[in-house]
């Protein structure tokens, strides 16, 4: 059987260690875009307005904030597919929720397509 020293077996850990970070960071980024996908395409409905809101229509007014959401949507999507940060893709759904949440303040809590 051969002999591999200390720092080979440690330099050999480490490698496996990034080869797992790579694969598991990869399935992690495909789940989050699949989700951001989800929530582009609805914001683009809402903007569009294909949906109405507790059965009336959006205002101008709505529609904007809704594409606005659909915007920053797309950036952190972009953002994710060109690299990987956490923390800066968790300031980014941060932010997102945020808007979310001002466009649901104005134009109601509920839409039906």
């Amino acid at each position: 059987m051969a002999k591999f020293s200390r720092p080979f077996l440690l330099s050999k850990r480490i490698g496996e260690i990034q080869e797992k970070v790579k694969v598991d960071t990869q399935k992690l980024r495909e789940k989050l875009l699949r989700e951001l996908e989800q929530i582009f395409n609805e914001a683009v409905k809402m903007a569009k307005g294909e949906v109405t809101v507790q059965g009336e229509e959006l205002t101008v007014k709505q529609r904007q904030m809704w594409a606005r959401v659909a915007a920053y949507t797309a950036q952190v999507m972009q953002g994710i597919a060109k690299g990987f940060d956490e923390h800066e893709i968790d300031e980014q759904l941060k932010e997102l929720r945020r808007l979310v949440d001002e466009a649901k303040a104005k134009a109601g809590t509920g839409y039906t397509a």
